[in-house]
């Protein structure tokens, strides 16, 4: 008999919890006030009220079905905030708009919820600033707004996330997915405007000078991404390189193909002013030893446009340079740089008149003493690294002087 009461003890200890105080009586009604009213903290307050009062308390029947009821309103609470957050709903305040439902739905326990939601709608956000970017005039004037935008609302998205999740190191790693799907988005919008058009080397090269600056500002708050832009990046910058060099190789097998050997005529001095300080901004110091009475310059036009045009190209790929495209640019290189070296050999071969022939070999040493020197020395400057492919093509030439008779080109 004495274990049967036992049993029932706790039955009747479980009927103590005191439901019968007026504010748990008016609590359901009270959620349904708030709800209505959009008072989403005074909602939350009275559901933590509740479950600090039931915390150490047994689960009676009575506090069951209280739970019930009360559940039913933490659901509807719960899809109140989850509209809330909907990004049609709260795109207009920027990320602070959101901080309410956030913080709500972290105190009902819902932070992951509430970073997922949190996350799309910032997402939507920025994808609609994106969206809403007029295209007009220079592409440069185009990406400098577009860069602003972006990385200003992923600035701003990450400082909101840090007050908001502050206690949640487990969305951290949610936000750092988030960041690299909108650089995804980012990257599409700007190659569309960069490299789909066909933008020249230099405004692509300006272009993305301009995205890494702007990548470099995440760091402050401890985002690197500048890795996820250069691999999203890679492939049309390798592209853009590519049919550049396709651009110089043509325009130098054409020039090629109409070589005459003369020296140049400036005819003016500040003709021949202008070339020096071309060719200095080049790289070419000893430009001088190569000039002569008058305007005149002793070397071919052939030889001296495709060192400006080289050097151009070559400073423009430093601009986009990154180690992922090392190869690329040093094969791009070495073909520009075969094409003109090829042609001055064959030339120097099959050249029969003397006084050509040394014209020609004036020609030849500029170009492997002067020129290709300063590529090297530009490219080792811009990369950090000496290219021994470079050094390989200026050694190889040098054999090919040392026995200019032989038949075989060097290649």
């Amino acid at each position: 008999e004495e274990d049967e009461e036992e049993e029932d003890e706790p039955s009747a200890e479980e009927e103590v919890v005191d439901l019968s105080l007026e504010w748990i009586q008016e609590l359901p009604e009270d959620l349904d006030v708030c709800i209505a009213q959009r008072d989403f903290e005074g909602a939350v307050d009275l559901l933590d009220k509740l479950n600090e009062y039931l915390a150490d308390k047994p689960a009676s029947q009575p506090v069951k079905e209280l739970r019930a009821r009360v559940d039913e309103r933490v659901r509807q609470l719960t899809d109140v905030l989850v509209f809330e957050l909907s990004p049609d709903r709260s795109l207009r305040g920027g990320p602070r708009a959101t901080r309410r439902a956030v913080s709500q739905l972290i105190r009902l326990g819902q932070s992951t919820k509430a970073c997922e939601l949190f996350l799309k709608n910032r997402a939507a956000a920025v994808q609609t600033a994106i969206r809403q970017l007029r295209i007009e005039g220079a592409t440069l004037l185009y990406i400098h707004k577009l860069c602003h935008v972006f990385f200003t609302s992923l600035l701003e998205t990450a400082r909101e996330f840090e007050t908001d999740f502050a206690g949640n190191n487990g969305c951290y790693s949610a936000f750092v997915v988030w960041a690299r799907s909108s650089m995804r988005m980012f990257v599409d919008a700007f190659s569309k405007q960069v490299f789909d058009s066909k933008e020249s080397l230099s405004t692509a090269a300006e272009c993305v000078k301009v995205a890494k600056e702007h990548c470099k500002q995440l760091s402050e708050i401890g985002l690197d991404l500048t890795f996820i832009i250069h691999a999203l990046l890679v492939k049309d910058i390798k592209g853009a390189l590519q049919s550049y060099k396709d651009i110089i190789i043509e325009a130098t097998k054409h020039r090629n193909s109409e070589e005459m050997w003369r020296k140049m005529n400036l005819m003016t001095p500040e003709a021949l002013g202008k070339l020096r300080e071309e060719m200095r901004s080049c790289g070419v110091g000893n430009f001088d030893q190569y000039t002569g009475d008058d305007c005149w310059v002793n070397l071919s036009y052939t030889v001296v446009a495709f060192t400006k045009q080289t050097m151009a190209f070559l400073e423009e790929a430093l601009k986009l340079y990154f180690p992922e495209l090392h190869m690329v640019l040093l094969e791009s290189l070495v073909e520009i740089i075969l094409v003109a070296v090829q042609h001055v050999d064959y030339s120097l071969r099959c050249e029969q008149d003397p006084e050509k022939k040394a014209f020609i070999r004036q020609n030849a040493s500029f170009l492997y003493e002067t020129v290709l020197p300063v590529v090297e020395k530009r490219f080792e400057e811009g990369v950090g690294k000496p290219a021994k492919q470079l050094q390989d093509l200026r050694n190889a030439s040098r054999l090919m002087r040392v026995n200019p008779e032989s038949t075989t080109s060097v290649v």
